[in-house]
């Protein structure tokens, strides 16, 4: 579970009583950091929280002050975690600082209503936030629900940070006057999308939730793809396995491009005719994996082109060019031997192919950092 999917059942309660609270953002850090600029964490006036800003050491001492902070409005403070800053260290000393911005209801509730909604509707959200200046917490949003702000210029911001899909840290002049700007990206809620529904489709759903992905399970097959098997899955379906054709994608269900698609029923009519509707779709997934060896994966793409009408000539053509769109076998090589290790090697995949990183050893890549930046500083003494 998220911490979004732990902030918003507690902040539809608190809004609905019109109860006072904290919202606590990340905005910016300094060195290593455990959470990242957006992570948020909410604070009651009772004591209650949901989300984190760290790993564990800050959220205490910054529920404990966090109603005084903000007494005049939004705030920005500085954190550090290590052992030898001048400041009141916290924790056991991770060795940056991370910067967080306090504050109210009063300007809070706007980025918790669209952080709903888009939650809800799976929707991208683009978020300009002042951090430094003195307008600090006034803000834009973009995505589905716009909201005005004072700043033509903050606007435009935010609509440069959903452009472009990333986060970014920019300084206005406001009247004169330097302010710092946070624009926060947040991607559309990953879609999860399983098509088959076995003994071994169901840890996959379960990690998938952990994540806080929206995970869908459809088969053809009524007496597994149920809610019983299923109960954390946001939706089964029961699929008309003979209707699916290439031309037939939308009897798939409402995928989106930013969802990802895993093919597993162990049936090799089933998987060749949902492969059939999703590759003639047009739609270009963010991730299609189909489980199995790649032989398989092969005889399962030249059914799916004598489905879709190619004529014969052309199917071998066009299953190299499928099967450069897919990743298959799916999953990475963590020496999977049971339902629930192969759950993971194939949720690590995708969760390398979204984040577009490297799935190496962590001390492999800072090694390569330090050495990119020792090289760098080198370079410019010289």
């Amino acid at each position: 579970m998220t911490d979004i999917e732990r902030i918003l059942p507690l902040w539809r309660e608190l809004d609905s009583a019109g109860a006072d609270y904290v919202l606590t953002t990340v905005v910016r850090v300094e060195g290593p950091s455990y959470r990242k600029p957006g992570a948020p964490m909410l604070i009651t006036a009772d004591g209650r929280r949901a989300g984190t800003v760290s790993g564990g050491c800050l959220e205490a001492e910054v529920a404990s002050r966090a109603w005084w902070l903000t007494k005049d409005g939004p705030t920005v403070k500085r954190y550090s975690t290590a052992a030898d800053d001048g400041d009141r260290p916290y924790g056991s000393g991770c060795g940056g600082a991370v910067y967080l911005l306090l504050e109210r209801s009063t300007t809070a509730r706007v980025l918790l209503r669209a952080l709903d909604n888009a939650f809800t509707a799976r929707s991208y959200l683009g978020v300009a936030t002042i951090v430094e200046g003195p307008k600090t917490g006034v803000r834009a949003v973009a995505g589905v629900q716009s909201s005005s702000a004072e700043s033509k210029d903050l606007r435009g911001l935010v609509d440069l940070a959903v452009q472009h899909g990333k986060s970014m840290e920019c300084v206005l002049d406001e009247d004169g006057v330097p302010t710092r700007v946070w624009c926060d990206f947040r991607p559309a809620r990953t879609g999860l999308w399983i098509f088959g529904a076995g003994d071994d489709a169901q840890p996959l759903a379960r990690l998938a939730k952990e994540l806080g992905w929206f995970v869908v399970v459809a088969d053809g097959r009524s007496h597994l793809a149920t809610r019983e098997r299923f109960p954390l899955a946001d939706r089964t379906r029961v699929l008309a396995i003979k209707d699916l054709t290439g031309q037939t994608a939308d009897l798939l269900g409402p995928i989106q491009s930013h969802d990802v698609v895993v093919v597993m029923s162990h049936s090799f009519e089933q998987d060749s005719r949902v492969l059939a509707a999703l590759l003639a779709s047009g739609v270009r997934l963010s991730y299609l994996g189909v489980l199995g060896p790649q032989r398989r994966t092969r005889e399962l793409l030249a059914e799916a082109a004598g489905i879709s009408g190619l004529p014969f000539e052309r199917v071998a053509e066009q299953v190299e060019e499928w099967l450069a769109r897919l990743h298959a076998p799916t999953g990475l090589d963590l020496g999977a031997d049971s339902p629930e290790t192969v759950a993971l090697s194939v949720l690590a995949e995708i969760q390398k192919v979204l984040a577009r990183a490297t799935a190496l050893p962590l001390r492999e890549v800072r090694a390569e950092q330090a050495v990119r930046e020792a090289a760098a500083t080198a370079a410019s003494t010289v």
